[in-house]
């Protein structure tokens, strides 16, 4: 029952979003360019998602596809606690460059994603180890929180 629900919400999302945006991409994002210089905050879109994260059009069966540990910031541009937690992501992934990559997505742009991990509140960030299930982590929170949430969880350190 919670698969049905889940995917009826993901072809809801999906149609809404294109009949929104009248099937345009994103705004700064176009197709084959390369991602940003590493140790930069990433902004992701559904298509990247599918070829950078996970393919779930193609499997229901949770396969990361990236070579480093990686982070989603589910955010919106009018929410008081996303713009407080931007500048620590933004500082994270400076200083684990070339260990983690940190990606941002707008949730009122690509509502398919937001639907995917059932963002009803925001800031969501979704910490994804190489192997494993992804884990969610609702609300802002200080760069302490999340610098252990990397070292324990994403990199396995103590």
């Amino acid at each position: 029952m919670k698969k049905i629900i889940i995917t009826f919400a993901l072809i809801l999302a999906s149609v809404l979003t294109y009949a929104c945006t009248g099937g345009t991409q994103q705004k700064g994002q176009t197709e084959g360019k390369e991602a940003p210089a590493e140790g930069s905050v990433i902004v992701m879109n559904k298509d990247m998602f599918i070829k950078n994260v996970f393919d779930y059009e193609k499997s229901k069966e949770w396969k990361y596809k990236g070579d480093k540990p990686a982070i989603i910031d589910l955010y919106a541009d009018w929410c008081g606690p996303c713009r407080m937690t931007a500048p620590i992501m933004k500082e994270l992934a400076k200083e684990y460059a070339g260990k983690i990559v940190i990606y941002k997505v707008n949730v009122d742009k690509e509502k398919e994603l937001a639907a995917l991990f059932n963002a009803t509140s925001i800031p969501l960030f979704v910490f994804i180890p190489m192997n494993g299930e992804p884990q969610l982590f609702r609300g802002a929170a200080d760069k302490a929180t999340y610098k252990k949430a990397i070292d324990e969880f994403l990199l396995k350190s103590e």
